[in-house]
């Protein structure tokens, strides 16, 4: 009996000392300051770091007044770590705790000042194009006439009352 309860003291210590798997990523990005996008949710100012819970594709965009705006998909490959059946010791029962950061830098480029003359030509190109398309055909369906429920008792109510007559106008006559 006195050597289960090492072995038990032994399994317990082990599990209260299981690491775990910390799985983060940095976007840096030149110029930094560019505001970050998560798969459409905003992450802050680069410098940016973030915690992820899948390996696989996301998608980063990068926003900064005066540069283009920058989209890239990105594929965070699975490490050796963390295929079957080693991630199990991996998560539970290696004792300390493994950290996978990834970096990622983006190069943004500069906003390219567009021509106003060109600007105006496509306008006009969108706005011709605009007037060969025909309108389109009216449906010749016509709702069906609304008929009210029959009343259960007494007269039925009126639907669209008429409306009020106007008041006539009174002429004084002589010797009225």
């Amino acid at each position: 009996m006195q050597q289960y309860r090492w072995l038990l003291g032994v399994v317990a210590c082990a599990a209260s000392l299981a690491g775990c798997v910390d799985r983060r990523y940095v976007i840096t990005s030149d110029p930094p300051g560019a505001v970050v996008y998560k798969n459409g949710q905003p992450l802050g100012a680069t410098p940016v770091d973030d915690h992820f819970t899948y390996y696989g594709k996301y998608e980063f965009v990068l926003v900064k007044d005066g540069y283009e705006t920058t989209k890239e998909v990105q594929e965070i490959t699975t490490p050796w770590y963390q295929y079957f059946p080693i991630d199990f010791f991996a998560e539970n029962v290696w004792p300390g705790r493994v950290v996978d950061a990834r970096r990622f830098h983006y190069e943004m480029k500069p906003a390219q000042a567009v021509r106003t003359d060109v600007l105006l030509d496509q306008a006009q190109n969108l706005r011709n194009r605009g007037h060969t398309i025909a309108p389109p055909e009216a449906t010749a369906a016509t709702p069906p006439p609304v008929t009210p429920p029959p009343s259960v008792g007494g007269p039925m109510p009126a639907i669209n009352p008429p409306p009020p007559e106007p008041p006539q106008p009174t002429v004084a006559g002589p010797g009225r």
